[in-house]
């Protein structure tokens, strides 16, 4: 446990990722000055501290039940440099707020998950990916300088390069994606897009089958800043959706858009209808979904103009949507893995229709060349990733079937999606994962940073 500075108060609070299979009821403290930070890591215990973002992880990476949750809220200043295109925020900053202040600014985020509802520290400690990564690689590739506070209470400036320092450079790449284990991330500077509006040109094709929507996607990596693809699990061909985009420019805008072409306002959140927070999922009701879903679809539309929150953040636009699954919660099972293995993609689906696993989203992604980071997720290839709820009868030991087979050809599973892998999985699928330890343990010499995710992982 830890003892907490004097001027520091802790609220108890039950928690859970956002998947809400599990609940854990901690103590959670919300420091307002770097000083209470430091004081707070100096009293630690070994095993005892995590920071938390928006706790938008599906698993367990962002909670510890006998220890302190760090909440960074109040660290949320945000810098915007025009000249160089660079931002600097507060690990507390959300994405929300980032994009509130860059877009009218002529400015958009390098990469941005399926929310805008994540802070900057939570986004570097998963390095989340977007639409994009086949272009534009993950968030952690657009960051150039970070401030970490360490298990001793000591504040680190990293850069990619170390500039020059190769230590210095190991505790940068062990941070982004390093799921909070390394440090405190205070603050950080990265890279903006420039942008001309607020909008962005859509093309949308229908496929009716898995072999030909995974051919076109292979094809649109080389004509597409930003590509998605919808599946219809149930569906025993794989149709599916795929939309891909780019950032719309001013001429090709209306005339009555271009009075005011980097015009920003999201739609209001609103709230999850009550009866979808009812056992409403299974694989009749998906399957009636996905029907209408997928005819609702254009067969091909090409330059439709979608606001940013359309078309990078639908999901905002329904608060606590992850109720819809009920009481038990769910998993998204999220897998990368090299082109030579596209085969798994079609292979899992069959997985999860044998044992009636229903899953209305259900996304599919290319994915560009790796960073150096050891615990960053993508790698060359595709990402599959299938929202189903927790309760299925069977799909645990699916899912541990699965993840032997995505780790046999050199796949992965994303730490910030997952809730359940085993300890020998991870370690045969994140092969740097000692040079990692070896850079965290620098960083933490009393191994106060813990989570539940690292103690089920990494013990």
């Amino acid at each position: 446990m830890v003892d907490l500075p004097d001027d520091l108060m802790a609220e108890s609070r039950i928690l859970s990722g956002w998947g809400r299979t599990k609940l854990v009821s901690t103590q959670v403290v919300k420091p307002k000055t770097v000083d209470q930070m430091q004081r707070l890591i100096r009293k630690a215990e070994p095993q005892s501290l995590i920071t938390r973002g928006l706790g938008r992880s599906y698993g367990d990476a962002a909670y510890l039940s006998d220890g302190v949750v760090v909440e960074l809220s109040t660290f949320n200043k945000v810098t915007l440099d025009p000249e160089a295109g660079v931002l600097t925020a507060g690990a507390g900053a959300t994405f929300d707020q980032i994009l509130s202040e860059i877009i009218p600014a002529g400015f958009f985020l390098p990469v941005t998950p399926g929310t805008r509802n994540v802070t900057v520290g939570g986004a570097i400690a998963a390095d989340v990916h977007g639409k994009n990564h086949h272009i534009d690689g993950s968030f952690g590739n657009h960051v150039c300088h970070l401030l970490l506070l360490d298990g001793g209470g000591e504040i680190h400036e990293l850069t990619p390069n170390g500039n020059g320092n190769p230590d210095n450079s190991e505790m940068f790449w062990a941070t982004i994606g390093g799921m909070g284990l390394t440090g405190v991330i205070l603050e950080a500077q990265f890279k903006l897009i420039s942008i001309t509006t607020s909008l962005v040109r859509v093309d949308t094709t229908r496929f009716n089958n898995l072999d030909s929507l995974m051919a076109a996607m292979v094809d649109a990596d080389s004509k597409y800043r930003y590509s998605v693809a919808w599946v219809d699990s149930l569906d025993p061909n794989g149709r599916g959706i795929l939309t891909c985009g780019d950032h719309a420019e001013v001429k090709q805008l209306s005339v009555s858009k271009q009075v005011d072409p980097l015009l920003y306002d999201p739609k209001a959140i609103a709230a999850t209808p009550h009866f979808l927070r009812i056992r409403l999922l299974n694989q009749w009701t998906v399957r009636a979904f996905n029907e209408a879903w997928f005819h609702r679809a254009p067969k091909q539309r090409e330059g439709e103009l979608q606001t940013f929150a359309q078309f990078f953040h639908p999901l905002d636009a329904v608060k606590d949507w992850n109720l819809i699954y009920g009481p038990a919660g769910f998993l998204q099972y999220q897998f990368a893995v090299p082109n030579e293995a596209a085969y798994l993609v079609p292979r899992t689906l069959e997985k999860f229709r044998e044992i009636g696993a229903p899953s209305f989203l259900t996304v599919l992604k290319r994915f560009g060349p790796s960073n150096r980071a050891p615990l960053s997720f993508p790698m060359p290839g595709w990402t599959l990733a299938i929202d189903v709820p927790a309760s299925i009868p069977g799909l645990m030991e699916l899912l541990d079937h699965l993840d032997e087979e995505v780790q046999l050809v050199g796949g992965r599973i994303y730490l910030a999606k997952d809730s359940r892998m085993k300890s020998a999985v991870f370690r045969k699928s994140y092969l740097d994962w000692n040079r990692y330890i070896m850079t965290r343990d620098k960083l933490d010499t009393r191994a106060i940073f813990s989570s539940e995710m690292s103690l089920r992982l990494f013990n």
